[in-house]
């Protein structure tokens, strides 16, 4: 097998392909790669308790699968419309021989956001790793075209999704424990058509070393991935203009765009004790883009 970056993984070459909103892993052309072929685990998370948002599909779902392959149980959060989805994960989660629970919901609804922590934690057993992954993103064509209600849709799932579901959180984590949060590299580099979506990354980023600094005295680690041009549903599903999903992540350096899997080394290295001495930090996997 190669070991080039620019070659172990297939390049992604989407035909013009349109998904209604949220989209489905399963109908994705070509299929990314989530890891359920080639995910090792080795055991770096025996006995931990994880709650994985967005977790259906893409980066979230690769997440939950390397995890329980790392020795983990997991709870995953998602759509119900997500069910095709999330039906694979949780079958790779249980073939790990990991207990996996499935909780579907919408993160714009504050009593969901709180309910899943709670329903999550009486099914794990507890709590020591919580991935904040669920995000909306949507394209227009510049500032004067995102819609209100657009907006407001996706400040209530990636902001205020994610703080509440934090903040539920945050009475169950003991010292060890790892919270994660997914960025990306629009937070530092925003498209023209993602303006919005890419504001609520920033945020996140700012969010997560707010925490960490809160947090880190009582042993709780906080920290972020930044992730480049990723193949998941989100694209096709008016995450991009049609003529970037043709050709998607090939500009950047590494000549393609990533897989979902790409991304699970590094959450699962941010949970893990090996990071024991990392907290505040963005961690970007963007196929080579510099980050600040």
């Amino acid at each position: 097998m190669s070991t080039d970056p620019r070659t172990i993984y297939p390049k992604v070459d989407p035909p013009k392909q349109i998904q209604q909103e949220p989209g489905l892993d399963v109908k994705l052309d070509p299929l990314a790669d989530i890891g359920e072929e080639s995910y090792q685990g080795n055991g770096r998370l025996k006995g931990r308790k994880a709650l994985v948002s967005g977790a259906d599909s893409g980066i979230g779902a690769a997440v939950a699968i390397a995890f329980a392959r790392e020795g983990a149980d997991v709870a995953i959060a998602y759509l119900p419309e997500e069910q095709p989805d999330a039906d694979r994960v949780v079958k790779a989660i249980e073939e790990a021989g990991q207990k996996a629970f499935a909780f579907p919901g919408d993160f714009k609804d504050a009593d969901y956001c709180r309910e899943l922590v709670e329903k999550s934690v009486e099914a794990l057993g507890g709590l020591d790793i919580l991935v904040n992954n669920a995000s909306r993103q949507i394209w227009a064509d510049g500032l004067t075209e995102v819609k209100d209600e657009e907006f407001d849709k996706t400040m209530q799932v990636n902001l205020g999704g994610n703080f509440r579901v934090t903040k539920a959180a945050l009475p169950h984590l003991k010292p060890g424990a790892s919270i994660i949060f997914t960025t990306s590299i629009q937070a530092y580099q925003p498209s023209p058509t993602l303006l919005d979506y890419a504001m609520t990354k920033a945020a996140l980023n700012n969010l997560s070393k707010g925490l960490a600094t809160a947090l880190t005295g009582d042993g709780i680690r906080v920290n972020a991935v930044a992730p480049g041009p990723i193949w998941t549903p989100l694209q096709p599903s008016h995450g991009q203009p049609q003529e970037k999903v043709q050709g998607f992540g090939q500009q950047a350096p590494l000549g393609r765009a990533g897989h979902p899997v790409e991304l699970a080394g590094a959450y699962v290295f941010l949970a893990s004790d090996e990071a024991s001495y990392v907290s505040g930090e963005t961690l970007g996997v963007t196929g080579g883009t510099a980050t600040p």
